[in-house]
């Protein structure tokens, strides 16, 4: 199937998003109804990209709904083989009015969505109100790559995001799991998690890891932390030129990743070589190149 099929499809999931997601008007014109139902009548999206949820942001919400009720309805559409409700989007507001101690909810009815939207309206949903951490969102962009085969540049325009910043989200995932975690709780930013990437030797970032957990760095220091041990270069050999070594130093500060000048007895020959961990980042040391060749 071509990309620009492809690309029409997910244009057309879009405009349906904003159909599913807008008003109660506009969601009855696309065929759905508002009806109160049952909370033990609904179940979660299968499809949910968020994998936790803060307790007290729940608590705050739920006093919210109970003082001024639920301002827009949750979006559902009937399992008939689960006979139950299945969430599209507004898990949030549903845990929320369950712990505010009511029974039913008022939710916007849609009678068909295949799993496919089911999984790309509840991810284009948190995005669009940032309320995703950096993994899950990171997470839900390569979910809609893979299952809609677009490009990463397609993705940016298609989120609303520059393809630089999808990019940076989906390098997150080459962090270990526990790195992963950090940021998933909130105990590192994604601003750290990006620092940390700066650092390709994966021992030495862990080294700057267990760092930045256990102190309180910025952003501005962390990157700068990561610059400092990129440029030590304590294997070089004492008789290395230093105008190799600063070349391979600036061109990893450039670059984000580790750079090796090769070179015979006479240096008039010898080759460059570029480290990279994934195809993502390859990509991003593509287009840092580029930009600095326009």
């Amino acid at each position: 199937m071509s990309r620009q099929a492809l690309g029409k499809g997910l244009d057309a999931l879009l405009k349906q998003t904003q159909e599913v997601l807008g008003t109660k008007d506009t969601a009855v014109k696309a065929g759905a109804n508002i009806q109160k139902i049952p909370l033990t009548s609904i179940v979660p999206n299968r499809f949910q990209p968020r994998r936790t949820f803060n307790e007290e942001t729940l608590k705050e919400l739920a006093e919210s709904i109970k003082q001024h009720g639920l301002t827009q309805p949750i979006v559902v559409v009937f399992d008939a083989g689960l006979n139950k409700y299945e969430i599209v989007v507004g898990e949030r507001r549903f845990r929320a009015t369950k712990l505010a101690g009511f029974t039913e909810i008022e939710a916007i009815v849609h009678s068909s969505l295949g799993d496919k939207e089911m999984s790309a309206l509840a991810l284009i949903e948190n995005i669009q109100r940032e309320d995703l951490n950096p993994i899950e969102t990171a997470l839900g962009y390569k979910s809609l790559m893979q299952k809609f085969h677009v490009s990463q540049t397609d993705l940016a325009g298609y989120c609303g995001k520059s393809k630089a910043a999808i990019s940076n989200s989906l390098r997150l995932l080459d962090l270990s799991k526990e790195i992963q975690k950090t940021l998933e709780e909130g105990i590192l930013s994604e601003g750290h998690g990006r620092a940390l990437l700066m650092v390709p030797d994966l021992k030495k970032r862990e080294i700057l890891f267990i760092k930045l957990k256990s102190g309180k760095f910025s952003v501005r220091q962390a990157e700068q932390a990561a610059r400092e041990i990129m440029t030590v270069k304590t294997s070089a050999p004492a008789q290395r030129p230093v105008e190799v070594v600063d070349f391979e130093n600036n061109l990893q500060k450039a670059l984000g990743t580790k750079v090796e000048v090769k070179y015979g007895k006479s240096m008039k020959k010898g080759s460059l070589v570029i480290q990279y961990n994934s195809l993502e980042q390859l990509e991003n040391i593509a287009d840092r190149l580029k930009s600095k060749m326009l």
